[in-house]
């Protein structure tokens, strides 16, 4: 996913991470202190997330899918039974460089409520979301 995240100093900075979604919709990361982002969540837990089609999919260039996310972040305690089973099911999926990412102090694990959101299927089709359930409020028009 790409992230949008905001340094203590107020700078907006961009950047990306694995995630995996629970059957809920939150979507979850596990990152680096060494990671700008990993720094901004923790002091300004709030993030922007995009989701984009791929250039070579998309039919035209200005009307790419996409699926902007305003989200609430939380950190999942590194001892509580979500952190494990959470880890488990990115395992699954990422393969054994979670169990190696584990052990290293630095890395936190993060769950993102989405807030509000906005999909855009193509020219003149946006839609204006709510929560993990991506409830559709209505067509955006302007």
């Amino acid at each position: 996913v790409l992230l949008s995240t905001v340094s203590p100093q107020g700078q907006p900075e961009a950047s990306y991470a694995p995630y995996i979604s629970d059957k809920n919709g939150a979507i979850y990361i596990f990152t680096s202190e060494l990671s700008a982002h990993t720094r901004n969540i923790l002091s300004h837990p709030r993030a922007g997330l995009l989701f984009i089609e791929n250039e070579e999919n998309a039919k035209n260039i200005f009307a790419r899918k996409r699926l902007g996310l305003q989200c609430a972040a939380t950190e999942i305690p590194g001892q509580s039974d979500d952190f494990d089973l959470i880890l488990k099911n990115m395992e699954a999926i990422f393969g054994n460089i979670i169990g190696l990412l584990k052990s290293l102090a630095d890395f936190h694990l993060f769950r993102f409520d989405i807030i509000n959101g906005n999909y855009v299927r193509g020219f003149g089709q946006a839609y204006i979301l709510e929560g993990n359930n991506l409830k559709i409020l209505g067509k955006r028009t302007g």
